[in-house]
C-alpha cells in the first residue's frame, strides 16, 4: 500500500461519543482528496448534527458505511481526538492516524496506539513557521477558541460590555483582562475590543506589547527579569521567583477586571499557575474568569474542566473545547489544515527523512520514498545534520511527528 495509491482509503467518523460536534472533513473537500488519488469513506450520519446530510458527501464521491466498517477499512484516520478503545481495536495495524494527540501528557494513549501498531502523527508538533501556517490546526482552533471565550463571557456576565449613554446616565464599559498573548489571546483581545470593552493584556514576553497596542488594548508591563520564548513563539516556563513577582504585579489589574481570560500554556508541560486563591480574594465579587488552559492543568487555582464553580466570590469557568462552540467554522478550518498536510506529504522535489531505530517503525509510510536514518533518535544533537534539506522529519520511536522541529526545542524534550 502506497500513499497516493488508488486503493488507499481515508476514513472519517464523527466524535460525538467524545462530546465533540466538530468533524474532520466537509463536503467540498472530498473531491480534493479524490484528486490526490485517495478513496474517501464516511460514517453514515457523519455530520447530520451540523445540517450536512449524507448526500452532500456522497454527491462529491464519498462512500458511506457504518462506523465499524469505516474504521476497519481505512488506511488513514483523520480526527480531533485519540480514538477510544472501542474504535482502536478495529483499526488495522500499519494504518496512520492524524490527530490532536498530547504525547507529553497522555502517555497512555500513545502506548495504546503503539500497541495497536498504528503510526500516529501529532498535529501539535507542527512548528509555528510561515511556511507551515497552512497546516497549523492548533492555531486555527485557538483562533476560534479566543473568540468563543469572549462571547461566552459576555453571555455569562450580568452587564453589557460597551459604554452606553442612556436617559438615566452613562453605563461604563466592562474591563477585560487577557493573560497570555498567543493566537487565542490576540483573538480574545480583538473580540473584546469590538464589543466595546476596555481591554488590558499581559504576557511574559515584552516583545508582544506592540501587537497588543495595535489592537487598541493596553499592555500590562510587569518586571520579572529575563524571559524567553521558543523558536516557535511559545513562552518558556518562568522560575518560581518570577512567578511570584508576576502574581504580585497582577493583583491590581485583577481587582479592576470584570472578565479575565487566561490562555497561558507552556509547550509540552503543565500550564503555569498564574492566579492563586489568595489573588481571587482581591477581585470583585461576581467577576468571571475563563481558564482556557484548564485541559493542561489550568492557570487558575480551583478551576475545573468543563465546570463552573464559585471561589472567593469569583466565578471560574473551565471550558475544554471552546472552538467546538462554533463547530461549522472549526470543522471548515481543521479540514483545510489536514488536507494541506496530506498534500505536503505527497509533494515532490523535497526529501522526507525518518529517524528510526528499525525500518519496520514506519512501514505504513513506505510509499513516501523515505530515507531512513538509524540511531538514537532522542539525541537532539544528532538532529540538525539529519534535517538538512528536509521538508518533514518523522519521529517514530515516540509515535508522533516532528514536522521540521528545531533542534533547540528538542533539548527541553530530551
Amino acid at each position: 500500500m502506497e500513499w497516493g495509491d488508488e486503493a488507499m482509503q481515508v476514513g472519517f467518523v464523527n466524535e460525538l461519543d467524545l462530546n465533540d460536534p466538530r468533524v474532520a472533513v466537509v463536503p467540498e473537500l472530498i473531491q480534493e482528496y479524490r484528486k490526490l488519488g485517495f478513496t474517501v469513506s464516511i460514517e453514515q450520519g457523519f455530520a447530520e448534527h451540523l445540517y450536512l446530510p449524507d448526500h452532500a458527501f456522497e454527491s462529491q464521491g464519498a462512500e458511506l458505511a457504518s462506523r465499524a466498517d469505516v474504521i476497519a477499512s481505512a488506511d488513514i484516520h483523520i480526527r480531533y481526538h485519540p480514538p477510544a478503545a472501542t474504535d482502536l481495536q478495529h483499526m488495522q495495524p500499519g494504518s496512520v492516524l492524524f490527530s490532536l494527540l498530547d504525547p507529553f501528557r497522555d502517555g497512555d494513549h500513545v502506548q495504546a496506539l503503539r500497541a495497536a501498531g498504528l503510526t500516529a502523527l501529532s498535529l501539535q508538533m507542527v512548528p509555528r513557521s510561515t511556511y507551515l501556517q497552512k497546516v497549523d490546526a492548533l492555531s486555527s482552533q485557538a483562533n476560534l477558541a479566543g473568540y468563543a471565550a469572549v462571547i461566552i463571557g459576555a453571555e455569562r456576565l450580568d452587564r453589557v460590555m460597551p459604554m452606553m449613554t442612556t436617559p438615566a446616565g452613562t453605563i461604563k464599559p466592562l474591563h477585560v483582562l487577557v493573560i497570555g498573548v498567543g493566537v487565542a489571546g490576540l483573538q480574545a483581545i480583538a473580540t473584546a475590543k469590538r464589543l466595546g470593552a476596555r481591554v488590558t493584556a499581559y504576557d511574559t514576553r515584552p516583545e508582544v506589547a506592540e501587537q497588543v497596542q495595535s489592537l487598541g488594548a493596553r499592555f500590562l508591563a510587569i518586571e520579572v527579569g529575563k524571559t524567553e520564548q521558543t523558536t516557535d513563539g511559545y513562552a518558556k516556563a518562568l522560575t518560581l521567583d518570577q512567578l511570584q513577582q508576576q502574581q504580585q504585579g497582577m493583583i491590581k489589574a485583577l481587582s479592576e477586571a470584570d472578565l479575565v481570560i487566561t490562555t497561558a500554556q507552556v509547550f509540552g508541560r503543565p500550564a503555569p499557575r498564574i492566579i492563586t486563591r489568595e489573588m481571587l480574594g482581591q477581585m470583585r465579587a461576581g467577576s468571571l474568569i475563563i481558564d482556557m488552559a484548564v485541559s493542561s492543568g489550568g492557570n487558575v487555582e480551583g478551576s475545573r474542566a468543563d465546570q463552573e464553580i464559585i471561589c472567593e466570590g469569583v466565578r471560574l469557568l473551565g471550558p475544554t473545547n471552546l472552538a467546538g462552540h462554533f463547530p461549522r467554522n472549526a470543522s471548515d478550518v481543521f479540514s483545510r489544515n489536514l488536507l494541506n498536510l496530506i498534500r505536503e506529504l505527497l509533494l515532490d522535489g523535497y526529501p522526507v527523512r525518518a529517524l528510526v531505530r528499525r525500518s519496520s517503525d514506519l512501514r505504513s509510510l513506505q510509499g513516501l520514498d523515505i530515507e531512513l536514518i538509524y540511531g538514537d533518535v532522542l539525541d537532539p544533537h544528532s538532529l540538525p545534520d539529519a534535517m538538512q534539506g528536509c521538508r518533514l522529519v518523522f519521529h517514530s520511536a515516540a509515535v508522533f511527528a516532528y514536522t521540521g522541529m528545531p533542534a533547540a526545542q528538542l533539548d527541553d524534550i530530551a
